[in-house]
């Protein structure tokens, strides 16, 4: 156990520090995100979207589990250029733990995601977004946990197809109907019946109302208690399935 935090360590400083190097990554990874704040979110100023809160309060918790979701999904990006590179083969040597070479990267990945999420929600102060701190601290605990679920599975896929190509059209097929029936830009309780309906099957959309429902301090709503539960699921049937895929593929 000592050694896989030891390598997790190492692997995870090996990453981060990848990261700082590549600081255009980090701002072009929150560019979508904050144009919806910045040129869409104006717009639902005086439109009356029901529950509770008010419009920036409604459009910035969905932003974050976007931004989650986005940089998550295709977080596998990265191992390819490694598999090209001759990276992986090279790791594949080492004595490293293989549980801790996806570990390294998935803490990367929340770190990095949980600076940006402090970006955006600063930006959202700007323009009018107040919540409470504790509300906001326990929405980024939401967007941490689906980053790491949400990697963890894009790691494993990415160790399983050849090319970027095979991998995008995967990830855009999945991402789209998520970001969609999740209600991340608008609560799906606007929508008819049937798509509200369907809606319920995919489980972003608890997130979505749990984050909504810490930034306006209901932390005893029960959608509060729901999302948690659906976020513990997920990551626990997301990285034990990533990880069983990450280790036979043989990364």
């Amino acid at each position: 156990m000592l050694r896989l935090f030891t390598d997790t360590g190492v692997i995870f400083g090996r990453y981060v520090r990848q990261t700082l190097s590549s600081r255009v990554s980090l701002l072009f990874g929150l560019l979508q995100p904050l144009m919806f704040l910045i040129l869409f979110g104006p717009l639902l100023q005086k439109v009356p979207l029901g529950g509770g809160g008010d419009s920036w309060q409604t459009l910035v918790p969905g932003l974050l589990v976007q931004l989650g979701l986005f940089s998550s999904a295709f977080a596998g990006f990265g191992i390819i250029l490694e598999k090209h590179h001759g990276v992986i083969e090279r790791m594949r040597v080492t004595p490293v733990s293989r549980l801790a070479l996806l570990l390294g990267r998935l803490l990367r990945d929340v770190l990095q995601l949980l600076l940006q999420s402090l970006v955006l929600v600063a930006v959202g102060v700007a323009f009018g977004l107040r919540a409470p701190v504790a509300g906001v601290a326990v929405g980024f605990v939401f967007v941490g946990v689906l980053a790491m679920s949400l990697a963890s599975l894009s790691y494993a896929l990415a160790m399983r197809v050849g090319s970027p190509q095979e991998f995008a059209p995967v990830v855009n097929a999945f991402n789209l109907p998520a970001m969609l029936l999740s209600g991340i830009l608008l609560p799906m309780a606007l929508a008819p019946g049937w798509l509200d309906a369907v809606s319920r099957c995919v489980p972003f959309r608890y997130l979505v109302d749990a984050v909504r429902a810490a930034f306006v301090g209901e932390y005893g709503d029960g959608r509060l208690a729901l999302g948690a539960l659906v976020s513990v699921l997920l990551a626990a049937v997301s990285t034990t399935t990533g990880a069983h895929l990450f280790r036979r593929a043989g990364a």
